[in-house]
């Protein structure tokens, strides 16, 4: 089958938060978008659930605050730290945030929330949804990527072929797009990579409105969480950069799901807290491609958001809310690009441009940040002074919200200041 060139002006691949978001500003500015998706929803996506200030953001401009009420979800109010030596500090979230209501986030599986933000494009007029297709690559037409060709599992398994103005890659860390667009440079880079696994627990003691973020010794250079969900559930899981990892498994012949079971049976600050705990379902894997890794994110006639795009803070791990912002971002430069009638490299670089302004220094503060989180000493001075002082805490309270205040987190002299007084 064979859809001609002006059939649509967008094709997505890929309908997470990111693809489905660039889908609904896309359709908003009047453009016919065709919306791949290699799964059938609902489905499931590995991740720590939690849902950040700038999702919510993108949230609330497409009217989907009630939905997530209406689904199976946790309220959050701060972050507990621990550090190595087990000091523990609670920091509760800006009141002054305008990203969460009156100083509260939301957590919510993945399953539940990228259905929703699916949903939202399938209400979209100009937005056509094709679940279970497997694009195998783009189409290139004189270097400028004109469509895809993949396999319709719906329709026999045959293979079929779309034409757009425009393809945006949405289609997660093996993006296929990527590949196609990028080849060789696709890879991923063990330094700017994470290995993480989580499960989901109920009956953890202790649970409340806070996510909670471990640096255990055993862990380290990496770290423990325990993120709050519905009905007393809990999404646990540790993580560490890919480069530590395989340097950890020659060292200690261990991998993360021993790591995981060893903290949760021997580390003294939450060995109690599971004693009763049972684990729904297994433990699942995946790779987090961080942002402090600046991969090219647009070309002749395409562009790339999300994990395709390897937008995912490097210091907390969280993807869906630069997703959310990229596909709104990208939504908009392919949009005005096609209304010029010029989707050249050139017009479509606006995108990266756009992209590294809003996102980029957080993500090289998200990177400064993961790098001194190395250090065991630092760690444990930074939660001790939290504890003691309380401007500090409401220098770390902002920082979760405040792109601002995060900024002392790249300066070598805020940490030497921490260190000595």
């Amino acid at each position: 089958m064979h859809f001609l060139a002006d059939s649509f002006d967008v094709i997505v691949v890929g309908a997470g938060p990111g693809g489905s978001t660039a889908a609904c500003y896309l359709s908003r500015a009047g453009k016919k978008v065709l919306l791949l998706e290699k799964a059938k929803f609902p489905r499931d996506k590995t991740c720590g659930d939690a849902l950040s200030g700038k999702s919510m953001h993108v949230v609330r401009e497409l009217g989907l605050v009630k939905e997530i009420e209406k689904l199976p979800h946790a309220k959050t109010t701060g972050v507990t730290f621990s550090s190595p030596s087990g000091a523990c500090v609670s920091v509760p979230f800006a009141k002054t945030d305008e990203s969460r209501e009156g100083g509260q986030g939301y957590c919510m599986r993945r399953i539940y929330t990228d259905k929703m933000f699916f949903e939202a494009a399938k209400k979209e007029k100009n937005v056509k949804i094709m679940e279970e297709f497997i694009v195998g690559e783009v189409i290139f037409k004189e270097g400028k990527a004109v469509g895809v060709k993949g396999m319709d599992l719906n329709d026999g398994r045959k293979e079929k072929e779309f034409y757009a103005k425009a393809v945006v890659g949405a289609d997660g860390v093996n993006s296929t797009v990527a590949r196609s667009v990028l080849g060789e440079r696709a890879a991923l880079d063990e330094k700017h990579s994470c290995d993480a696994v989580r499960g989901y627990y109920k009956g953890i003691k202790g649970l409340g409105g806070d996510i909670e973020i471990h640096f255990f010794e055993s862990c380290l250079p990496g770290y423990f969480w325990i993120f709050p969900l519905e009905s007393g559930y809990a999404n646990v899981g540790l993580g560490l950069v890919s480069y530590d990892l395989k340097k950890k498994m020659k060292t200690e012949r261990k991998n993360l799901v021993t790591m995981l079971h060893d903290a949760i049976e021997n580390e003294p600050l939450i060995k109690e807290r599971f004693a009763d705990a049972k684990l729904e379902g297994k433990i699942t894997g995946w790779r987090l491609p961080f942002g402090s890794y600046r991969r090219q994110l647009s070309g002749e006639g395409w562009a790339l958001v999300g994990d395709a795009a390897s937008l995912v803070d490097p210091f907390s791990g969280e993807g869906v809310g630069n997703a959310t912002i990229a596909g709104k971002i990208a939504a908009k430069i392919i949009s005005g690009a096609i209304d010029a009638g010029d989707i050249s490299a050139s017009r479509l670089g606006e995108y990266d441009k756009e992209i590294w302004a809003e996102l980029g220094p957080e993500l090289q503060t998200s990177y400064r940040m993961q790098q001194v989180g190395r250090v065991k000493f630092v760690l444990n001075r930074f939660v001790e002074k939290a504890q003691k002082n309380e401007e500090f805490r409401s220098l770390l309270a902002a920082s979760l919200a405040n792109e601002d205040a995060k900024k002392n987190f790249a300066n070598p002299l805020f940490y030497l200041k921490v260190l000595l007084f």
